[in-house]
This record gives C-alpha cells, sequence and structure tokens, in this order.
C-alpha cells in the first residue's frame, strides 16, 4: 500500500513531462502547420475556379442556417465566380470540400482540401492517381442537380465508396444552390 502514492507520484511526473514536451513541439510547429494548410487550401481553390485572388463573401445569418456545412463562400477577383468551402461528415470521418461554380451555376471542379477516410476506398476521391482525378472530373459542369447515378443523377460512385461519394455528390450541389442564392 505504500507504494502506490510513489508509484503515483512517478506516473503524474512522466505524464507531465511527455505534455510538456509534446506542448513544447506544438509550440514550435504550429506555425508551419499552419502556413501549409493554407498553402494546400490556395491550391485546391486554384484548382477548382483559376483566379489571383478571392475575396470571401459574408453570409447572413440566414445563410449559415440554411448552409450550416459552409464554412467559406469567396469570390474570384476575377469575376469568374465563386469556391464554397464546406466540412460536412464522410463515411470515417470529417471532409473539407472546395467547390467551384461559375456565373452560369456550373461546377468548374472539386478539390478535396483534408478527408479521414479510408485509404483506397473514400480516399480515392481526394486521391492524385487516375482514379481520384477521372471521378473528379465527372462533376464538371454539373448544376444544382448533380447526383448519383444510384439516385437518378450521371456521377458514378467510387467502388466500394458509396457513403464518401454520396456525401461529396450533395455537397456539391448544395455549394452550386448556395451560389446561386448568392445571385
Amino acid at each position: 500500500m505504500k507504494k502506490i502514492p510513489k508509484l503515483t507520484f512517478i506516473l503524474f511526473l512522466i505524464c507531465a513531462i511527455t505534455a510538456g514536451i509534446l506542448g513544447g513541439i506544438n509550440e514550435l510547429t504550429k506555425d508551419r502547420i499552419a502556413e501549409q494548410n493554407r498553402l494546400k487550401t490556395v491550391k485546391a481553390y486554384s484548382a477548382v475556379l483559376p483566379a489571383d485572388d478571392y475575396e470571401e463573401i459574408p453570409l447572413t445569418d440566414a445563410l449559415k442556417a440554411a448552409y450550416p456545412s459552409v464554412d467559406k463562400v469567396s469570390r474570384a477577383a476575377n469575376g469568374s465566380g465563386y469556391v464554397v468551402e464546406s466540412t460536412f461528415s464522410g463515411a470515417q470521418g470529417m471532409i473539407t470540400l472546395a467547390v467551384g461554380v461559375n456565373n452560369s451555376f456550373k461546377c468548374t471542379g472539386i478539390s478535396v482540401i483534408s478527408h479521414s477516410e479510408t485509404s483506397g476506398l473514400g480516399a480515392n476521391a481526394a486521391s492524385s492517381s487516375e482514379t481520384g482525378v477521372n471521378w473528379r472530373a465527372q462533376f464538371l459542369g454539373a448544376d444544382q442537380n448533380v447526383a448519383l447515378k444510384k439516385a437518378g443523377g450521371t456521377i458514378d460512385a467510387l467502388a466500394g465508396a458509396t457513403i464518401t461519394s454520396r456525401t461529396v455528390t450533395e455537397a456539391t450541389a448544395l455549394s452550386i444552390r448556395l451560389v446561386s442564392e448568392l445571385g
């Protein structure tokens, strides 16, 4: 019984030292990680709607309530359209998606900014391999009625990743509807 307080103190000390080291590493790397995330987002925006710059559009409370998964809407500085960034639940976790929408309310491209989908299945939606690129290419020119073939649309689902395919397709349709409401 006398050893329990001593072992508790040793365990506490080990945890405190480990937490301190992890906190220090986090402090040293947080700016670099934030910059990498910013560059990844800029690259995704440029891939879906090329422009030199993007201006964030403030959303009204009504639009925020109607589109709760939308994180941000940005207008391309060249006036070619909008990029809608949204975060939604996929099969294994959250997916952050950038959708380009031109002034005719057609999809100009989609890009997965971050995800936690299963490797080889849902992760193919973000993949730069032929599978991912070809799958995302199906969305080019799609309007707000975009849907999977199973739901009467034109988009083929990723093999073994029906949930990811459905949610990306629904997020794309939602993004186009939002931009159409912005006018």
